[in-house]
């Protein structure tokens, strides 16, 4: 069961991709808690997100490049069970939370195993694969977190102050997306998987991310300006600006050789966007709760 492949295929590091959310969620939490803020950390970053890599892995069963794996082995029935064991795991961690971020954390491990099982299977669905994963990969996870982090009960979390950054964290995740698939268009062709980004093609994806990715960086910035200062909408534009360098630059190399849009390019891409919003979420959470002035002291 744990052998070597089965623990690549959990792909554990990639869940630093998806780490932003968590970090904006720590960073408007009213109620912070440290044993709180490890134990959710840990349930979905440990646990949560690695079981649902290894599950959909393991029937996905892909032979090229996949996100965070450049040359994935071959899939075992030992990464199926020790995905459920992931998934167990972080229910229990939940359980020592509330009832309410258990649930929660048991129907996004259903909705990401929906997302490649065979007797489902969102991901052959260009648009709804697109918008779900979406909206729980942000919005769901950004709730999911924020109750965790806070002990809160489930109305708070239709609160417009909470549902507002909330539904930010899908916006930048819909424009992303469809990026993280351009690699990807021989074998999901030929497994049928009909995603949006064969749907677009190649440079439609990326004509699709600029627009939609922007849209969200831009009600970032409204959101910071209306609710705390237009300082962090700057310092904002500023952190994400290597991310819009980066992919200008890749966006000009593909135009020239459509074979440039590669699994490197797109690692680096979604590294280098996590690195420069996960920075930016930690300067918020010090800057705003006004920690960096109690350590100049």
């Amino acid at each position: 069961m744990f052998k070597r492949s089965t623990w690549l295929h959990l792909r554990i590091p990639f869940s630093f991709f998806l780490l932003p959310v968590f970090l904006f969620a720590v960073s408007l939490t009213p109620n912070l808690n440290e044993s709180r803020l490890l134990i959710v950390f840990a349930a979905l970053h440990l646990f949560l997100y690695p079981a649902s890599n290894g599950y959909n892995s393991y029937f996905d069963k892909d032979e090229e490049s996949i996100g965070g794996l450049k040359n994935p082995p071959k899939v075992t029935k030992g990464l199926y069970y020790t995905a459920l064991i992931f998934d167990l795991l972080a229910l229990l961690l939940g359980s020592l939370i509330s009832w309410e971020f258990t649930l929660m954390l048991f129907v996004y491990g259903l909705v990401s195993k929906a997302y490649s099982h065979p007797s489902i299977r969102l991901k052959k669905y260009a648009w709804w694969s697109w918008f779900i994963a979406g909206l729980f990969q942000g919005l769901f996870t950004f709730l999911m977190a924020y109750l965790g982090l806070n002990d809160f009960p489930f109305y708070v979390l239709w609160k417009p102050h909470v549902l507002v950054p909330a539904f930010l964290t899908s916006m930048i995740l819909w424009g992303s997306y469809p990026m993280t698939q351009v690699y990807q268009h021989g074998e999901d062709s030929r497994r049928g998987d009909n995603t949006l980004s064969i749907k677009l093609g190649i440079l439609g994806t990326f004509h699709f991310t600029a627009v939609f990715f922007m849209a969200g960086v831009l009600m970032f910035c409204w959101y910071f300006t209306e609710n705390f200062s237009s300082k962090y909408a700057w310092i904002f534009l500023l952190a994400l600006s290597p991310v819009l360098l980066f992919f200008l630059y890749w966006y000009l190399q593909v135009r020239k050789n459509r074979s440039n849009a590669d699994f490197g390019r797109t690692m680096a891409l979604n590294f280098l966007s996590a690195l420069c919003l996960n920075a930016f979420f930690i300067y918020f959470f010090l800057d705003h709760t006004h920690i960096l002035d109690a350590l100049k002291l």
